[in-house]
């Protein structure tokens, strides 16, 4: 890579973080303001930056674009897009679809809630496969060696006084969710808000994806969102049959 497209590379991935100065900019990338506007220019002609009345530079609208057509790109995103609009629709509450990348989760999709309460979660934005019931999901279907190098890494960093931090806790927690066949995050995450997750498997068997529902206290007890789990799982079915997988088929398996 050369020096020019990485040092453009970062300021790009600065700019993912919040809108910056030039001076701001040159500090995060090491080089020279004068070297750091050339660069600024040279994105701004193609609308992946632009400069703000107060002199601030964003990310442009090409960088959204690109962003859009990347996802759209993601077979399993579009297979499950309309069957996660009916579930929406259906019982009103934040869906998310998520992929695992190493020992995190990615939201690839999210539908809002019917509520007027927000969740932080974003497309795009990561969490860590311990804390969450999509990465629990994503993460009890690897082979044992994959999983043991995964777990051998993971710091188990606390989110909250629930959430699990040591590797023989989460092997317990995963062999329930084999069992069960869904995830469970009881405020392991996120303060005040629960989560269950199910499995979206490839014609292989194999789980490419979860979908997830997530919901404050405030909205819906723990207890009352357990009961959309067979929703749930009736919806990632249908999704895992449009991506090839057959329950019918015993060399495949079950869900988790």
């Amino acid at each position: 890579m050369s020096q020019s497209l990485g040092k453009a590379l970062q300021i790009l991935d600065r700019l993912a973080d919040s809108p910056a100065s030039l001076d701001e900019l040159a500090e995060a990338v090491g080089v020279h303001k004068t070297t750091v506007l050339r660069l600024l220019r040279t994105l701004a002609g193609e609308h992946f930056v632009f400069r703000d009345g107060i002199h601030r530079y964003h990310l442009g609208s090409r960088i959204h674009e690109l962003s859009s057509r990347g996802l759209d790109q993601r077979e399993v995103r579009g297979i499950a897009a309309p069957h996660l609009l009916g579930f929406n629709r259906e019982h009103g509450h934040t869906t998310h679809l998520c992929e695992r990348s190493g020992s995190e989760i990615v939201y690839i999709d999210k539908l809002e809630s019917h509520d007027h309460v927000r969740m932080a979660s974003r497309i795009g934005l990561r969490a860590p496969v311990h804390s969450t019931a999509a990465g629990k999901v994503l993460v009890a279907d690897l082979p044992v060696a994959e999983l043991g190098d995964l777990l051998a890494a993971l710091p188990f960093t606390r989110a909250t006084e629930n959430t699990i931090t040591d590797a023989e806790a989460f092997h317990a927690e995963l062999d329930r969710v084999r069992t069960q066949g869904w995830g469970h995050d009881r405020e392991e995450n996120e303060r005040s808000v629960n989560c269950i997750g199910a499995p979206v498997r490839d014609a292989s068997g194999r789980t490419v994806a979860a979908v997830s529902v997530s919901v404050p206290n405030i909205v819906l007890t723990d207890e009352k969102l357990v009961e959309l789990v067979p929703s749930l799982l009736a919806v990632t079915e249908r999704i895992s049959r449009e991506c090839g997988w057959r329950t019918s088929d015993p060399s495949k398996g079950h869900p988790v």
